[in-house]
């Protein structure tokens, strides 16, 4: 597989109790587990993925840490994994949600982790079994937007990347959906790790947009609910 990096335009859209979207430009790369792309020796702390970044262990790898999440949800060691998610750069990375792909040795996906992260610290994984579409449902059993509380149930929508990308999260309760996300790109010409260094707010920029907007839902009247156990 070669490393492949998306420019990519992040939306959320509130369909209730407010009718509220924004937009934001970023960036996310696909690359593979056993394979990671690396700047050159001395300049590593630059930018590169990072297993403290994710779950499991900072000790040990990416793939040694998904493997054993997988065993632990009884899934058998996938020939190989790839990995839809922000480097860290300049010290710092916040990704709302990363996408580990699962494949046997014919290469046919078997399965899709869906990470997702809150402002908070809180991290939480959800095992996915995508249908032809490339579509799978989840209940939501996380704590997120501190507008939502933790309630109903998503679809995902994961087709596989190629040139173009598309990821599409939707949160459902009885007789609504309230809230959806998308993150849809296209294949950039350059996958260096050095052009994410040309731009390091990107990936600040995700985080800042998160603040800002929330502080706008609080304006328009919206109050946060309780953590309570998802604390």
């Amino acid at each position: 597989m070669v490393t492949a990096r998306y420019d990519v335009t992040i939306r959320h859209q509130r369909h209730s109790p407010v009718s509220y979207g924004l937009a934001t430009a970023g960036e996310t790369w696909l690359v593979d587990l056993d394979d990671l792309p690396q700047l050159p020796r001395g300049f590593g702390r630059l930018a590169g993925f990072r297993s403290a970044d994710h779950l499991g262990d900072p000790s040990r790898s990416l793939r040694e840490n998904l493997d054993a999440w997988l065993a632990e949800a009884g899934v058998e060691r996938p020939a190989r994994v790839t990995m839809l998610a922000q480097p860290r750069v300049l010290g710092y990375v916040f990704d709302p949600l990363t996408i580990f792909a699962l494949y046997d040795g014919d290469g046919v996906r078997t399965g899709v982790v869906a990470e997702v992260r809150n402002t908070y610290g809180g991290r939480h994984c959800y095992l996915l079994h995508p249908d032809a579409r490339g579509q799978a449902e989840v209940d939501k059993a996380f704590y997120v937007s501190p507008f939502n509380p933790v309630d109903g149930h998503y679809t995902i929508r994961v087709p596989e990347p190629g040139d173009a990308l598309t990821v599409v999260v939707t949160l459902h309760r009885p007789d609504e959906a309230p809230f959806t996300a998308t993150m849809t790109g296209t294949r950039a010409a350059n996958a260096s790790l050095w052009r994410s260094l040309l731009r390091p707010w990107r990936t600040r920029g995700v985080t800042a947009a998160i603040h800002w907007h929330g502080i706008r839902l609080y304006l328009q009247g919206l109050r946060p609910h309780p953590r309570g156990e998802h604390a």
